[in-house]
């Protein structure tokens, strides 16, 4: 039986789907691949051979791209993946987090691709904070575990639905830094900016530089972890993630974090333009990967007049 991936699903989500769609057990199926056992599903997540891949779009007719694409092959984001620990203690990371409302909000419940980054700690979508664990038996997220013909939004532990789980509050300001950081990276790598990789290398240290874990990395936390780590560092001045870099990527990463993401960015910008140059509704609709140092460069020139009198906070950010 074939399964449409979903959009942003994780490849190990779609092969626990595949799996059951067709009558077999998760942890069964990885004999089906000819993989071994423990967590067969989230290594291939890392690293798709090609023969598996050739087997899986010659059985399931998905094309061999869009069953790559749902891996987490990318090198620039790499280092901010979740690290594969099936039985972490109660203050380290695990492997998989999700987001209740997502999983109960889905016709088939599947695993989101951006739930495996150690920089995201929330739902963009429904604002609540994520969940690395099973509220019931506290054990991470163990799909490629199952033994039965159980759908994944059950724990494979203990069978509690995970749709179910309350929600985990998270500060407002976290979650615009965790944004803003988001689209950050977005941007920066849309660009091929050589920062990248110091820019990784800094979220990579938030945890001693928020000062709640020392000696520990990002990807070695528990989301509840994190979420302290964010709340902490939203509250802070932002010169750990913009010191000593050139300027026009400092100022860029300033009015990103100002806002609260490229997207605020653009609204603010937006009704900037409509309070004092007339309706720009086209700004409100950049083009992916928009180089935001020139799109900031060309509202400034053009609100220099306004500026003189009555300067816009976010516009004060670039000139100051």
């Amino acid at each position: 039986m074939a399964i449409d991936p979903q959009p942003d699903e994780l490849l190990s989500s779609w092969l626990h789907r595949l799996a059951i769609a067709n009558g077999i057990a998760p942890r069964l199926f990885a004999n089906v691949l000819g993989l071994g056992d423990g967590m067969w599903s989230p290594r291939l997540d890392l690293r798709l051979p090609r023969d598996v891949a050739a087997l899986l779009c010659h059985q399931s007719g998905v094309p061999q791209e869009a069953i790559s694409g749902m891996a987490m092959t990318g090198p620039a984001l790499s280092p901010l993946l979740l690290p594969l620990r099936e039985n972490a203690r109660r203050n380290r990371s695990t492997w998989m987090q999700y987001c209740p409302q997502c999983l109960a909000g889905d016709e088939a419940p599947y695993f989101r691709r951006q739930w495996r980054l150690a920089s995201r700690i929330s739902c963009f979508l429904h604002g609540c904070g994520l969940r690395d664990r099973c509220p019931a038996c506290r054990s991470g997220i163990a799909s490629f575990d199952q033994t039965e013909l159980m759908p994944q939004q059950f724990c494979a532990r203990c069978a509690f639905d995970l749709r179910r789980a309350s929600k985990v509050f998270v500060k407002t300001s976290a979650r615009r830094l965790e944004r803003s950081i988001d689209d950050i990276c977005k941007v920066e790598m849309a660009k091929g900016a050589t920062t990248i990789g110091e820019l990784i290398s800094r979220l990579l240290r938030v945890p001693i530089i928020a000062g709640v874990a020392s000696g520990k990395t990002l990807t070695n936390l528990s989301t509840s972890s994190r979420i302290r780590c964010f709340e902490w560092l939203a509250d802070k001045p932002v010169s750990w993630l913009t010191a000593d870099e050139h300027d026009a990527v400092a100022r860029r990463r300033r009015l990103i974090l100002a806002a609260g993401g490229h997207g605020r960015l653009i609204a603010h910008f937006a009704d900037f333009m409509d309070k004092h140059q007339g309706s720009q509704s086209s700004v409100r609709s950049p083009p992916p990967g928009a180089d935001l140092a020139v799109l900031l460069e060309a509202y400034s020139r053009a609100t220099d007049r306004a500026i003189r009198t009555k300067r816009h906070p976010v516009l004060a950010v670039l000139r100051g």
